[in-house]
């Protein structure tokens, strides 16, 4: 959903920034440049709320075995 929203938002200051440079307007820039931040925000909020919350199987990691195999003689 986040991700989503994130492209939506780079879409849309990718057209304010079209907007800008077609009507010479430095008030669509800056709206460009405000809704490109807080998307690039919400990414990174959205990234840090995910590396720290824990997953659902257990750990991190598979655990590996602590027998060790040998050959047979």
């Amino acid at each position: 959903m986040v991700l989503v929203l994130t492209l939506v938002m780079a879409a849309v200051g990718f057209l304010l920034l079209v907007v800008s440079l077609l009507t010479g307007s430095v008030v669509w820039a800056w709206g460009c440049i405000v809704v490109c931040v807080a998307g690039a925000v919400l990414l990174l909020v959205s990234s840090l709320r995910s590396n720290s919350a824990p997953r659902a199987g257990g750990g991190t990691h598979r655990s590996l075995p602590t027998e060790r195999f040998d050959e047979p003689d």
